[in-house]
Order: C-alpha cells, then structure tokens, then sequence
C-alpha cells in the first residue's frame, strides 16, 4: 500500500516520487513506468472522438487515485483519490487515513484545522469541505435528512449537523479557491529538470511558403545544484531552411536524440527517376522531444531540410514521445475575392475546417500506416497525408491534425533573419 503526502494545492506523492501540479503529462508517465513494479494496472482513459473535450486521465486502479491533465496543455490539473482504503495518506508527516485511522470528519478537523463551513450537494449526496487547494467529499446516503446549517454558529465544521464518524470518500487536490473553476498552473520549477520546453512555435513564411520556425522557449535554472536560485527564463529562437546543423546546435542546443533515417517510405510519390536508388549516406533527425519538434537534415550538406512538428494526440502511434507543440501555421487562402489573405491553423485545428477555409478541395490523401515490425498491428489505425503549400499534415480518424511536416528548398549561405519577415 501507497503512504503518500499530501501537500495542498501543490502535490501528492513520497521520498522517492512526487506528482506535481503543472507537471507534464510525460513526467508523470515516467514515473509510473520508473515504479511499475509498485504502482501496477495504469489506465489512460480519453476521449477518442473528442479528444479536446475531456481531461486526460491516468487511473491508478490499484491505489485508488485518478490523475486529470488538462486537455489543450497536459499539464497536471487535479489529483483526485477516489478510494481511501487503498493508500495511506499524510500531512506534515502525521497520518490522517491509513488502517488504523479513518479519515472521519473528527480526524479531517485534527489534521487540517478549522476551514468555511462546508457545500452539500443533494444531486450527488456528497459534503464538500473545501480548504484552499484541497477538498474532502463525504458520502452523505446513509444520511436521513441532508445537513442543516445554523446561522447563528456559521463559524466552521461545528455549524453543521454532521454525525459523528462521516468518513471521506473522496479527496481532490488542486490550485486555487475552487475545484470547479480551477486550472491546470504553469509548470513548476522542479519539473524543468534542465530540459527546455516551447510555449509557442510561428512558422515564418517568405511568400512561397514556409521558411523556418520562431519558437519562444522556456527554461529554468543555469545548471545542477542551483534549483533555490532558479527563475524561469523565457526567450526567442529562430531557425531556418538551409540552417547548417551547427547553427540549430547554436539556437536550440543538443537533442534529446539523433535519428538516422534507413529507408524512406514516401520516396516512392517522389517526381525523381531515381528514387529507387540507394544512397550511400543517410540523412539524420535531431528529435527535440520537449519542443514537440524534429529536424531532418540533408546527409551530404547538413542542412535543414525538413520540420516535423508533432501535436501529441491521444489515440495516436506516437503519443507521448513528445510534448505537445503548440504551432501557429499561417495558410494562404486561395478563394475568390481572397488574394492576399491568409488564415491560421493551430494545433487544435481540425481538418475539415481547413479545407473549408481554402474554398477548394484538397488532392486524395497518402494512406500512413505506422507500426513497429511488419508483422506488428498498429491499434490506432491509419492516417492520412494531405500535401498543401510545401507542407504535409498528417490527420488522425477524428479529424485531428497529428503532425506537420514543413519543406523548404535548401536556403543559400546568407537568409533572412526574422525581422526580415513579413
């Protein structure tokens, strides 16, 4: 059995592992597969249709605790333990539910102290007792008649007929005032990990289509050990078509992994007559997971030539290798009485809509079907790669934009930095 503290508005989580508010979806995943021999039978429940309308859940079945990311930034919202007989709960190192103490509503006072008096909610039969960035619910059904309160001693747990021995059913940690209206907060300090995240990637255009990527960066600390001096640091990078690998090192720093491709699968839709011929040499991705960004390179010049901008959809191949990349693609509209005018697509897209937006239908699609050996069945099934204004989207079942992969004629030595840019 779990023995986790309980840190308000904050965490949930031990010596050896803490779940975080704000933390990444990624993070938390990590650390349930790091301890998998102790936290067993994980479920990931999402909306497969719609999957923007639902909070993202990872189910604890054998501990009793639901983990809720927000569904647009996956970032961790609400931790909710939802049966207190399956984990032993602390706070401030003193145990207010375990085997040999109930979490009544006497131990709930002892523990937390005096809060507002507490919300009945006659739909669900539950006491709410709310303390800043963590509630209690009790189950209220044995109840013969729901709780009164008294105006004259509004002052607290007392102001309430509760009988003695109500136990917690429920308890939901989160930041904020409300669990209703509570948000998933920016990530902590501690998860940065030295790692450097994107909180917004623009593709530049340059008049004949995409050109590069502005990606506004974040990140914290300057190096090992100086976490309690650590402040986020938020700041701009601009890389291009035809950027030498040096300079992508330059601008972004190393990759979490270099990839070398060994066969392309698309060559084959290629004008080329000799794309059927081996080249001696392989052309390499610099995979930045926490961008939500790959980089191919050409292996004879080593210059960009290709951005793969990936949005990390539930339900796709490659969920969860990377963070979710929050891009904005200015798109050409080509309608009439519509020169010059442009829209944008984002990560939250859907495909239909875009192919609304240009007024004219877009070519058939290239059927992807991705999966790890030949003889592997890819559960999610197939997507689709629509070719338009040198980039392919690649578009799950549900309508759902999963990838972008922008191409740009390899650029000459000297290019247009980003103030050049319309």
């Amino acid at each position: 059995m779990l023995d986790l503290e309980v840190v308000p508005e904050r965490s949930l989580g031990n010596e050896q592992w803490e779940f975080t508010l704000g933390m990444p979806l990624a993070q938390a995943v990590a650390i349930l597969q790091k301890h998998c021999r102790i936290v067993k039978n994980v479920q990931v429940l999402y909306s497969e249709q719609s999957p923007l309308s639902h909070d993202l859940i990872l189910n604890l079945t054998q501990d009793g605790i639901k983990l809720l990311f927000d569904a647009f930034n996956q970032r961790l919202k609400v931790i909710e333990v939802y049966d207190l007989t399956k984990v032993k709960l602390k706070y401030c190192g003193v145990h207010f539910n375990s085997q040999a103490i109930a979490p009544t509503i006497e131990q709930i006072d002892q523990s937390f102290g005096a809060t507002h008096p507490g919300v009945y909610n006659s739909a669900e039969q539950l006491f709410h007792l709310n303390f800043r960035g963590l509630s209690f619910s009790f189950q209220l059904d044995s109840w013969t008649e729901a709780p009164k309160y008294e105006p004259n001693f509004a002052h607290g747990l007392a102001s309430l007929q509760i009988p003695h021995g109500a136990t917690v059913k429920r308890m939901y940690i989160y930041s904020g005032n409300s669990l209703q209206d509570t948000k998933a907060p920016m990530m902590p300090l501690s998860c940065f990990l030295g790692n450097v995240y994107a909180e917004s990637v623009d593709v530049l255009q340059d008049g004949t289509g995409p050109a590069g990527l502005r990606l506004r960066l974040l990140t914290a600390g300057c190096g090992p050990g100086l976490l309690a001096d650590a402040k986020m640091r938020v700041f701009e990078r601009s890389v291009y078509f035809g950027d030498s690998c040096q300079d992508v090192l330059s601008m972004l720093g190393s990759p979490h992994k270099v990839f070398y491709k060994s066969e392309d699968k698309m060559k084959i839709h290629s004008p080329s007559p000799h794309k059927q011929v081996p080249s001696k040499c392989n052309d390499y991705f610099f995979n930045y997971f926490t961008l939500g960004v790959d980089i191919l390179f050409d292996a004879n010049t080593h210059k960009v030539k290709k951005f793969v901008l990936h949005t990390n959809y539930p339900g796709h191949y490659n969920f969860n290798i990377y963070h979710r990349c929050e891009f904005k693609i200015p798109l050409a509209i080509k309608k009439e009485n519509a020169d010059g005018q442009t829209e944008t697509c984002t990560t939250y897209s859907k495909w239909d809509n875009i192919q609304e937006l240009l007024g004219h239908p877009v070519e058939k699609p290239v059927v992807l079907h991705r999966s790890s050996s030949p003889n592997n069945t890819n559960p999610f099934g197939s997507t689709f790669c629509f070719g338009l204004q040198r980039m392919i989207f690649e578009v799950m079942q549900n309508n759902h934009i999963a990838s972008v992969t922008l191409y740009g004629p390899p650029r000459p030595g000297t290019h247009l930095r980003t103030s050049e840019l319309p």
